[in-house]
């Protein structure tokens, strides 16, 4: 796995401004959920759709609620959660911005969320 966080910075700063939880406790949350979602990589890769991989990230649709189910397991609020999966999807448009599928991915987003893991 890379040492280089796989959510940028600047979407980190983007969703600790629109979070209902406090800015500074946003990198450790999303450092939290991917820690917990990077351990099931394999079956990530085996299970779901892989829209895009790099050498730092891969990103994964999956089914709504999927980021419900890690929030229970970390015992996370529903805010937590909320701003954890903010990042991902964030992170998600960000890389369609640069790559011209941005359209694409918030049509995915509508029935699905993203998981963001190293690569």
């Amino acid at each position: 796995m890379t040492t280089e966080n796989p959510i940028e910075g600047q979407v980190l700063i983007l969703t600790a401004a629109k979070a209902s939880v406090g800015g500074q406790r946003v990198p450790d949350l999303v450092a939290e959920g991917r820690r917990a979602v990077e351990v099931r990589a394999d079956e990530l890769r085996r299970q779901y759709e892989r829209v895009h991989e790099d050498d730092v990230r891969t990103i994964f649709l999956v089914p709504e609620g999927f980021w419900e189910r890690v929030g229970e397991d970390l015992d996370w609020s529903d805010r937590e959660r909320e701003t954890v999966a903010r990042a991902n999807a964030e992170q998600l448009l960000r890389v369609g911005r640069r790559e011209d599928r941005r359209e694409e991915f918030e049509t995915a987003l509508e029935v699905r969320e993203a998981v963001v893991v190293g690569a």
